[in-house]
C-alpha cells in the first residue's frame, strides 16, 4: 500500500525534494488512492459507495429492474412482450474544501524522527481529514446558525442526516422514557419490504450502542433471565455500525451502499519551504485541496430515530 508521502512525491515530482512550490495536481489513480486512504480512517466510510467523477456537478445514473417480469412460454409464438430496465438520475454538486497545516524546521531538527516526522504528520493529517469528512457526510447543514458551535465547519454542505430528516422515514422517540426494542421494529416497519433484504444496518454512536447494551443488561438483572448475544449487536436481526461522528440522540437505518460520496479527480496536495513566510518563520507549509458531495440513492430506503434521551 502506498503511503501518503509516496503519493505526494508522485504528484509533485522532484519539487518535494528540491523545496520549490508544488502545484501537485494528482492523476486519477493518485487521487483515487489518496481519497481511499481518507476513507480507511473510520468505521462507516469503507462501507459506503464512492463515486469518482471528472465534472464538479452532474448526474449519477440509477439502473433498476422491475419485479415479476417473467411470462409463460408458448411454443412458436412471440407476443411482443419484452422486459426492460428503469433508469433515473441523482444530481450531485461537489463543494470544494481544504486542509492546511505547517511544520517548523526546528521541530524536524529536534525530533528523533527527523525527516520521517514529515511523513508521520502527513499520515495523521490524512487520518483527520477522513474523520472530518465523515463528520460532514453525516452532520453537514448549510442552514446551520452562525451562532452555532463549529458553524464554519458544519455549513459547508448538507449531510445525510438532514437529507433523511427531510425525505426519509422519521420515527420520533422523544415521548419514550428509555430505549426499547419496539422503537427498532417500528422504525424498520417504515422501510418498504423490497429494501429489507439483509443489507440494512443500524448506524449509531458508540455511546448509544453502549446504552442499548446497558438497557438490556438491566432488563436481564431485573427479570433474572438471559438476553441472546445477537440482540446486543443486531436489534431486529440487523447489525449495527458504530459511528463516533453521530450524535447520541439519533440512530440511522439504511444500507450503507445507499449512501454515496461523490469526489472529482481534481485533488491537490501543495507544499512549500520557500517564499517570504516560509523563510521568515522557518516553516514548511502544506495544504490538501479536494471536493465532495454526500448524496443518497434511495431516500425511501432510509429511516432515522430522533429524540432519543
Amino acid at each position: 500500500m502506498n503511503g501518503n508521502r509516496s503519493i505526494v512525491n508522485k504528484a509533485a515530482g522532484t519539487a518535494i525534494s528540491t523545496g520549490s512550490i508544488t502545484h501537485g495536481l494528482m492523476n486519477p489513480e493518485q487521487a483515487r488512492r489518496f481519497i481511499q486512504q481518507t476513507f480507511e480512517a473510520t468505521n462507516l466510510s469503507p462501507l459506503i459507495r464512492h463515486e469518482m467523477r471528472t465534472a464538479k456537478s452532474g448526474e449519477i445514473d440509477k439502473i433498476g429492474i422491475a419485479s415479476r417480469i417473467m411470462r409463460k412460454k408458448v411454443e412458436n409464438t412471440d407476443d411482443g412482450y419484452r422486459a426492460g430496465v428503469k433508469t433515473s438520475q441523482i444530481e450531485y454538486a461537489t463543494t470544494a474544501v481544504r486542509l492546511p497545516w505547517e511544520i517548523t524546521e526546528e521541530t524536524l531538527r529536534e525530533n528523533i524522527e527527523q525527516q520521517n516526522l514529515e511523513k508521520v504528520i502527513t499520515d495523521l493529517m490524512t487520518t483527520q481529514l477522513g474523520v472530518d469528512m465523515e463528520d460532514l457526510y453525516l452532520n453537514g447543514d448549510e442552514a446551520t446558525s452562525s451562532e452555532a458551535q463549529d458553524y464554519d465547519f458544519l455549513k459547508i454542505n448538507d449531510g445525510w442526516i438532514k437529507q433523511i430528516k427531510n425525505g426519509g422515514h422519521v420515527y420520533d422517540a422523544s415521548s419514550a422514557s428509555e430505549m426499547n426494542l419496539d422503537m427498532f421494529y417500528k422504525t424498520l416497519a417504515q422501510i418498504p419490504n423490497k429494501y429489507n433484504n439483509g443489507k440494512l444496518r443500524w448506524l449509531m454512536s458508540p455511546k448509544r450502542a453502549q446504552d442499548w447494551e446497558l438497557f438490556l443488561l438491566n432488563k436481564v438483572i431485573g427479570a433474572g433471565g438471559a438476553v441472546p448475544d445477537s440482540i446486543y449487536t443486531a436489534p431486529a436481526k440487523i447489525q449495527t455500525v458504530e459511528c463516533p461522528s453521530l450524535s447520541d440522540d439519533i440512530i440511522l437505518l439504511t444500507d450503507p451502499k445507499n449512501l454515496i460520496v461523490v469526489n472529482t479527480y481534481d485533488v491537490k496536495l501543495r507544499r512549500t519551504v520557500e517564499g517570504k513566510d516560509a523563510i521568515m518563520m522557518d516553516k514548511r507549509f502544506y495544504v490538501a485541496h479536494l471536493d465532495y458531495d454526500p448524496i443518497i440513492e434511495e431516500l425511501d430506503a432510509t429511516a432515522i430515530i430522533t429524540g432519543l434521551k
